[in-house]
Formats: structure tokens, sequence, C-alpha cells
């Protein structure tokens, strides 16, 4: 397994991170574990999970696999998330200094440790002045509750406010970045990718296969069934079949993924996902699993880098477009043109 470092931090995590959102809900507390077996076996380091995966299951969860390996937390970086609602109250959910005090607390107790390695704010709210949240970040960090801080589901103006007011205010600065980014959501790249680059924030991309789509497991001709996640509804947040299999770019991307999977013999997921943990600030792909064989699978991508060639095919499938004003050139050669004219 290969390692970067976390961001512009000092800690250096495997460039696959193993996802826990499927940990007391398609996953049971044996599978899990197998998976957290298996991961460490392969050279993994980084787990992420969330205090809102299965109403906190999916922490205690691994809490429990950490303290029945003695020496498996020095081998872990931690990662958690907080935000959204774990109660019914007015003040169970948010980013103010409130709800994230209880929230980071459950989840240090759930996760039976006394620091996590990461704590990140689970998505913007705007009802929550910036700096409240980046306040309660700092006091966390100097307590001793969490290593680093990261952002999660934040667009690009919102992490620049994040990173620039914590820099202002000299609090602890975030490192991490978790967008959902894949060769079916490459949007992120027109302003998120770019404002993490410029501010040193590693990538923690989530939903690498797209929920399935670039596994090669959904077809034009046949509806999803069974025990996938859109199988089990079809119409699924933005992995909806009905309005990805109307687009024609979904297509082209996946028959340019079959095309290089076939090509060097392997699964497509391993070809999707050596695509992402080689673009642009990635710092480690976060792998999502029901199964460990699924997981095994997926950690075949360990070490496989595309060729130029490969990567400009699934590069050209998948461009999201992004050639107009302001994104691309266009704004510039339109400027260059009205100069020369008036000259």
């Amino acid at each position: 397994m290969e390692h970067r470092t976390l961001g512009r931090s000092g800690s250096a995590v495997s460039t696959f991170a193993l996802g826990t959102m499927t940990f007391g809900a398609e996953t049971d507390e044996a599978g899990s574990h197998a998976q957290m077996d298996a991961f460490l076996a392969a050279g993994g380091t980084l787990v992420d999970t969330a205090d809102v995966y299965t109403s906190g299951a999916s922490e205690e969860i691994v809490g429990r696999w950490l303290a029945a390996r003695p020496g498996a937390r020095e081998q872990v970086v931690l990662a958690t998330k907080g935000r959204f609602p774990m109660g019914d109250g007015p003040n169970d959910a948010g980013l103010s200094r409130r709800h994230l005090t209880a929230a980071l607390d459950a989840s240090l107790r759930r996760l039976g440790v006394d620091t996590v390695d990461l704590y990140q704010v689970h998505g913007w709210d705007p009802l929550t002045p910036l700096e409240e949240t980046l306040r309660f970040l700092d006091d966390a960090v100097r307590a001793g509750k969490a290593q680093y801080v990261g952002l999660s589901n934040f667009t690009g103006w919102q992490l620049q406010r994040a990173v620039g007011l914590a820099e202002y205010r000299h609090l602890a600065v975030p490192v991490t970045l978790q967008p959902q980014y894949n060769l079916l959501v490459r949007e992120v790249e027109w302003e998120i990718v770019p404002a993490a680059a410029a501010n040193g924030l590693g990538l923690l991309p989530w939903s690498p296969l797209g929920g399935g789509w670039l596994t090669g497991k959904y077809t034009r001709d046949t509806r999803p069934t069974g025990a996938t996640r859109l199988g089990e509804d079809p119409e699924r947040g933005v992995e909806a079949y009905a309005g990805r299999s109307g687009r024609q770019r979904t297509w082209d991307v996946v028959d340019a993924v079959r095309t290089v999977a076939d090509g060097r013999g392997v699964p497509m997921a391993q070809v999707a996902l050596s695509w992402l943990v080689d673009r642009p600030s990635v710092t480690s792909v976060i792998l999502g699993a029901r199964t460990t064989e699924q997981l095994a699978g997926n950690l075949g991508a360990v070490g496989m880098h595309l060729s130029a060639e490969e990567t400009a095919t699934l590069d050209a499938a998948s461009d999201p477009g992004a050639a107009e004003y302001p994104y691309g050139d266009a704004g510039v050669e339109q400027r260059s043109r009205r100069l020369d004219d008036e000259r």
C-alpha cells in the first residue's frame, strides 16, 4: 500500500481508506471486523466513520474491533465526522459548539478512544457562524480530542472561507476535504479541487464507484434489483437509476472503463479506483463494501497506475464539459480578442 500525507499535515495515510457506512446495516459486526482485518493486512491505515452511520452503531463496531486487537490503534489513522441529527431536539444537529461538543464526546465514547486522528464536520451549516465552528475545532485539537480537523461536502467558496478564517484567527486549519468524486461526478474539478489544491487540503473522495455504476453491474436494458444500493431503491439520491440511465455520458463512461479493464484483464472497479487515486490533490480514496470479498476486489487496485493513454481515454469519456466561461479559457480568449480589437 502506498502512503501520502494527510493534506498539508505531516501524518501519512494509506492511499485507500476503509469507509464504514455499511457497518451495522448492510454488514453485520462479524463481517465488519473481517473487513477491518483484511484492510490492515493489505497495508491500509485510514479508517473513516461518522456518528450518523447506522445511528452510532458503526462507531461502536469500530470501537469493539480496536478494543479486541491490541496494537491496532497504533496502526490505524482514525477519522470520524459530526454534524447531522443524532436526536430530535433543536440542538441535536448542526455545527454549533453545543452540538459538536456533545457529538465529539459521544463519538469518542463509542469508539473507546481518547482522541481521533481526524475530526471532520460532515457538511456546511448555514445557521451557525463559521467562526464558532472553527473555534470549537481548534479547542478540540488543543484539548487532545482530535489531532487534525477536516471538512466534508463543502463547496469551493465554503472551503476557502473556512481556511481563510482559520488562518486569520490562528485556529487549527482544516487539512482535508471529503467530496463525492468519481468518473461520473467530476464537477468538483471546476472549483472545489482547485480550492483544495490552493490551500493544501488533501481530498478523501467518497463514492469512488458511483454507487456501483462504475463496476459495470448496471446496463441500459436491465433495471437494478436485489441486494445493491439501487436495487433496494432505484431512485436513490445522486446515484438514481432513472437519472443516470437517461444520460448518454453515463454509458460512454461505463463503456470506456470496460474497454480499459478488458485491455488489462482486471475488474472495472479497479480501473475506476486507479484513475481516481492518481487525480490531483487526492490523498486517499474511501472504499465502501458490503462484504470482505467486495473489499478484496477493490483492494486489487492497490499499486495499480494507469498509462497516459488509458487515463486520456477515461478523461475524454468522462469530461463534464466545463470549458465554458469562467471555468475554461473562453473568458481569457474573449478578453484577449477585445484588447486586440481596441488596439
